[in-house]
């Protein structure tokens, strides 16, 4: 008789509250129970109970950030669990969307899901449809009682009952813990008194800010349940304004927009709060004042144009302290959005088109076309006139302003003229000897995407180095040189600071062609080439077929 394989079963359980999880025998040992009984049913079936527990006690299935639910997801994903098994399906979420998850997470590792008290399992298609019912329901039941709890919360604070939340500063919860009422700390509702005398007499949060200092003023102190203490350190603007603004010491609690007469006697009279709320009032509304920041002007401004004939209008814009300039086609700034107007980075687009005019002098100079009459004996002057100005260009990025006279941007095209007085006097000649060629030209013009970066793509492309791409295939060869080594996932993991998985997925990266190493390191590498594509692409085994799939000459 043919021995059946050997199934590494995981109990997982689950309780929502943290009620009756203190006794000896609770709920998470009964659902484990029931689970092992089972599985034990099963033992014909090759199925093996491992010995460690999964159990997440006080935690709502609502979310699948759960301690245990993770060190099992962890076990699964490293192929030590063949089949997960529960009491009952809601044990393991109450989310539609996060069962879906997990069960596309399972079915990636071969591993099965099995309800106790629900007889089916995920390795059918009838089961999948079940569950999905099931937890539809669930999802309902979960979603139902969170709008109980909300209209309670809501009722209650309409009679005025306290629904908890951190103490504010001068009250503390009522003696009786059945009565949802606060009660005044007579030393805190002194602070809370000062500081509205503050604020009514300065009329400034900074102001305050520095005299509660001063005074020795503090927060209420707080002892989480895990033993920390939070609070003490000095009142901050936003701390004062909260407390300023928080019309619980008036006599009122707040649900949402709308406050409601308190069981709670008040700490403020009503005519301060009058005054220090209008204070408030006013100072929002006064316009802060700023130091004008100098905009230094864009080298193209009024250079440029797109296909409708909008012009190219610099603009900026601050992200985490860092400023970013574009050129932006001019209707996005004067009103509304348009598919086709363009947002462009400056400093690529003015590098870009100092690479092309380079480029089209060079070229011009070489294939002696600057001239719209070509002589012989002063050609080789004019060349290396016209390659000073070239070496100009490049060293000075602002004269690319003076020597461009105007361009057009269209889809897959730029269209360029470049002033004929400025090149007639680099290049010591008068402007009616210039070629036509010379004045205007047109060369490719694209863009491109590599995540939030937008990559512009024009005339000749000449290398350049992917940092990010050059990092990661470094990295790539020294975690394969040290699994070869005899060094464990996990240590690599550990002493880099890497998860396991971003580590697994980047050392293919190691095994890439040579040449295709090779052109990334020179940066010769395709613009739109990333990481994020070798990774969703794959690599493939043969060498060839990775310098065509990635596209390398």
């Amino acid at each position: 008789m043919t021995q059946k394989p050997m199934i590494r079963c995981a109990i997982y359980t689950r309780k929502s509250s943290d009620e009756g999880l203190e006794q000896a025998f609770n709920s998470l040992d009964a659902q484990h129970e029931a689970c092992a009984a089972y599985i034990a049913s099963q033992r014909h079936e090759g199925w093996k109970l491992v010995p460690d527990r999964f159990d997440d006690g006080g935690l709502s299935g609502g979310s699948l950030d759960r301690p245990a639910l993770q060190r099992l997801l962890a076990e699964i994903d490293a192929g030590r669990i063949g089949m997960v098994v529960v009491y009952k399906i809601d044990r393991l979420t109450r989310s539609l969307v996060d069962f879906g998850r997990l069960v596309e997470r399972l079915d990636a590792n071969g591993c099965s899901f099995v309800s106790v008290t629900q007889a089916f399992n995920t390795a059918s298609s009838m089961g999948r449809l079940t569950l999905n019912v099931l937890l539809s329901f669930a999802q309902f039941e979960r979603e139902v009682t969170s709008e109980r709890i909300r209209d309670k919360i809501a009722a209650s604070k309409k009679k005025g009952l306290w629904m908890g939340g951190t103490l504010p500063l001068g009250y503390d919860s009522h003696p009786d813990p059945q009565r949802r009422e606060l009660t005044v700390n007579p030393a805190e509702a002194e602070v809370v008194r000062t500081l509205f005398g503050l604020y009514g007499d300065l009329g400034n949060l900074r102001l305050v800010e520095v005299e509660a200092a001063r005074l020795g003023l503090r927060p209420k102190s707080v002892v989480t349940p895990s033993g920390r203490v939070r609070g003490g350190s000095p009142f901050t603007r936003g701390q004062l304004h909260y407390l300023l603004t928080n019309p619980i010491y008036i006599g009122r609690i707040r649900h949402k927009d709308q406050t409601y007469p308190g069981q709670h006697p008040a700490i403020i009279d009503e005519s301060l709060w009058e005054t220090v709320q209008a204070k408030l009032l006013a100072a929002g509304a006064r316009p802060r004042g700023r130091t004008a920041t100098p905009i230094d002007p864009r080298v193209l401004t009024a250079k440029l144009r797109d296909e409708t004939g909008d012009h190219l209008t610099p603009t900026h814009t601050r992200r985490h302290g860092r400023r970013f300039a574009y050129y932006v086609s001019h209707r996005l700034i004067a009103g509304g959005t348009d598919p086709s107007g363009w947002r462009l980075p400056a400093e690529a687009l003015e590098a870009c088109l100092r690479q092309i005019t380079v480029g089209h002098l060079r070229k011009a100079a070489a294939g002696h076309a600057l001239l719209a009459q070509p002589e012989a004996g002063g050609a080789a002057d004019l060349v290396h006139r016209a390659s000073a100005l070239a070496d100009q260009i490049e060293a000075d990025p602002a004269l690319i302003g003076s020597i461009t006279s105007s361009g057009t941007l269209t889809p897959g095209r730029l269209q360029l003229q470049l002033d004929p007085a400025v090149i007639a006097a680099a290049l010591a000649l008068p402007v009616a000897a210039l070629s036509d060629r010379l004045i205007r030209f047109t060369c490719p013009f694209a863009l491109r995407r590599r995540g939030v970066e937008t990559r512009i793509i024009a005339g000749e492309t000449i290398p350049a180095p992917d940092s990010v791409l050059q990092r990661c295939l470094a990295e790539a060869h020294l975690w394969a040189r040290a699994l070869r080594a005899g060094t464990a996932l996990t240590e690599i993991a550990r002493e880099t600071g890497r998860s396991e998985p971003y580590i697994r997925t980047r050392i293919p990266l190691a095994f890439l062609a040579p040449r295709v190493q090779a052109a990334i390191l020179d940066g010769r590498q395709p613009v739109d080439l990333s990481v994020a594509q070798l990774l969703r692409d794959g690599i493939p085994m043969d060498w060839r077929e990775q310098a065509r799939l990635f596209g390398i000459a």
